[in-house]
């Protein structure tokens, strides 16, 4: 089971910017996130033993500190947040490329999306090549599958790698082939961002993101697909974190 109170969570932008180089995979975690890892053993074993696990989300960093936690964060640093500084850093390094342009691998979502990305990209990061995978569609993969995936980041030995195909999936696929990967770089699980810098769902408007209303803003814009996650979530967030909290005491 995942207790928020003993986990070590990234607390700033600057313990963020801390994070050495090398294969490093960094997750995150939300109300969400920690409901069900809850329930999923995997997905929590795959939290926990990531390398780093940022706060996407205000309700994170509040209940840290109603527990007392281990780690306190200061701010909440949401995936858009930590796929900007990623990308910024490679788009703009401090030390000379190890090639002619760094590669931005980006694993999940449609090719739709894919492809939206690829001409995204080029404007905002001319920089950096972007590779990108569209894996099938379905619920788990083969073992043919999964060998395909790995063989294509592989063969890209990129210097950035994305995963994007929701909580838990993305979590634990990488947690589960972690050691398959000949990866030298900083790995994100980062989820609905691919659809964010694609454009094909819009984020929050900055007021939202500001007084950590985010979430509320999806749950106006897609209420049928939000409305379990978000009202009876939180709901549910809450129980846990208070039943964490007495079992703590």
């Amino acid at each position: 089971m995942l207790r928020l109170k003993d986990i070590k969570i990234v607390c700033s932008m600057e313990e963020l910017a801390a994070i050495p180089e090398g294969k490093v995979l960094i997750n995150t975690i939300n109300a969400h996130s920690y409901n069900t890892a809850q329930k999923d053993e995997l997905f929590a074993e795959s939290l926990l033993n990531g390398d780093a696990l940022i706060p996407d989300g205000a309700s994170v960093v509040k209940a840290c500190r109603w527990l007392k936690a281990k780690s306190q964060p200061k701010e909440r640093i949401a995936g858009w947040d930590l796929f900007e500084f990623e990308m910024g850093r490679l788009e703009a390094p401090l030390n000379p490329p190890r090639r002619g342009k760094p590669v931005a691998f980006f694993m999940g979502s449609s090719e739709k999306v894919l492809g939206l990305i690829r001409e995204k990209a080029k404007v905002v990061y001319p920089h950096i090549e972007v590779v990108t995978y569209s894996p099938p569609y379905k619920p788990e993969f083969s073992d043919e599958d999964n060998a395909a995936i790995v063989k294509a980041i592989n063969d890209a030995d990129p210097d950035l790698l994305w995963i994007g195909m929701t909580a838990p999936k993305q979590e634990k696929w990488a947690y589960s082939h972690w050691n398959e990967l000949n990866i030298h770089c900083h790995c994100g699980t980062i989820g609905a961002v691919f659809d964010f810098f694609a454009g094909t769902a819009k984020r929050a408007p900055k007021w939202w993101q500001e007084h950590s209303l985010e979430w509320l803003y999806r749950l106006i814009i897609e209420p049928k697909r939000m409305w379990r996650r978000y009202i009876i979530g939180n709901t549910l967030f809450i129980k846990n974190i208070i039943k964490e909290k007495h079992n703590s005491n």
